[in-house]
């Protein structure tokens, strides 16, 4: 067996170099499932922002209050922190439904009436189009990170301080 220094170089660097294009290619790529935001979308800091209460527990929320910003709410977002939120306030008192279509990440919905009183909670998988209806008609809703009102026991009946006022609508 012939032994060649500029052979084993030449392996080394092939060794070393492979392995830093993967790494490299994976950091620019987009993953499959998750899609780019389109043009004149608004980049989550964009959204004007509240300091909520439940409980104990302060929330971060992005409120999303007039038509354009409810339909773009979290789609396209890959993650939230652990007590960041989006709040979708409506100017009418009605049952609000929601659904999944570009979001990507699974949520916790509460729904809620004007006074801050949660009627219902629902567990939304991301990327589905079934709709999640409240049982009672509110003009508040609030997304989280799934599983967060379980996981702080938040139940329908409690309260959300905080709250904006909506025009028109009385607490």
């Amino acid at each position: 067996m012939r032994f060649s220094l500029r052979s084993s170089m030449a392996r080394l660097a092939i060794a070393v170099a492979l392995p830093l294009a993967a790494l490299s290619f994976a950091a620019t790529t987009v993953p499959a499932h998750a899609q780019q935001m389109p043009p004149g979308a608004k980049q989550p800091g964009d959204f004007p922002r509240v300091k909520l209460t439940a409980g104990m527990y302060v929330i971060d929320a992005a409120v999303a209050a007039n038509d354009a910003d409810r339909e773009q709410g979290l789609m396209y977002r890959t993650q939230l922190a652990p007590n960041e939120g989006m709040l979708f306030v409506f100017n009418e008192n009605a049952g609000h439904c929601f659904w999944m279509k570009n979001t990507l990440i699974p949520l916790s919905i509460a729904f809620i009436r004007a006074d801050g009183t949660i009627t219902d909670i629902a567990e939304m998988q991301a990327e589905t189009t079934d709709n999640h209806c409240p049982t009672h008609n509110g003009v508040f809703a609030l997304e989280m990170n799934k599983g967060w009102f379980a996981s702080k026991g938040i139940k329908p009946g409690m309260q959300i301080k905080g709250l904006p006022p909506v025009p028109g609508v009385t607490q």
